[in-house]
């Protein structure tokens, strides 16, 4: 794997929803680094992807409550355990569960295993809530998928909150999520 700056050089072999992930950071005037890489379907490829970024990948996990009427992505570190108890308390949402696919491909026009912050550019309605762990936002830069889980971005963390964000009309609430037993 090898680390690129911004977009590739060309579109061939690519998907709609990544290239018009860059074309979005483009057109904000973000700047991100890059890397390609076969889907991570273990820790170890993810430490593989992270170490090449020289950043720690978020962990996007697509949540809905039992009625399926509010819908959440949550951005916390890679290495922290997820627990629905502590964090439905915090959002006042009891039943937390990981949502559909087909939901995340309505809202975010995401696959599973490509979950990202980079998909609220889709979510015109704003029905997904954001929800960052307080230890992302400590973080310089983040890394997360241009909307499909065969390329890897690092960019900027304060980048995503004032540039990023502000973009697609959405804002986020900050949690704290300890992760442990």
């Amino acid at each position: 794997m090898e680390l690129y700056d911004g977009r590739p050089d060309s579109t061939e072999g690519r998907l709609p929803r990544e290239i018009r992930t860059y074309d979005f950071l483009d057109s904000l005037g973000m700047e991100y680094k890059r890397t390609d890489h076969e889907p991570a379907n273990n820790m170890e490829a993810c430490n593989e992807i992270d170490a090449v970024l020289g950043v720690l990948i978020c962990k996007n996990l697509f949540l809905c409550n039992r009625q399926k009427t509010n819908f959440y992505l949550l951005m916390m570190p890679g290495d922290k355990k997820f627990k629905t108890k502590e964090l439905s308390s915090q959002i006042g949402s009891a039943r937390l569960s990981f949502a559909d696919p087909k939901d995340m491909l309505k809202y975010l026009d995401i696959e599973p295993g490509a979950v990202s912050i980079m998909g609220l550019m889709n979510d015109k309605d704003h029905a997904v809530q954001l929800l960052i762990d307080e230890d992302v936002l400590k973080g310089e830069d983040l890394g997360c998928h241009p909307c499909v889980c065969t390329s890897s971005l690092k960019m900027k963390t304060k980048d995503v909150i004032d540039k990023f964000l502000p973009a697609t009309g959405h804002e986020f609430r900050t949690v704290h999520l300890v992760g442990e037993d």
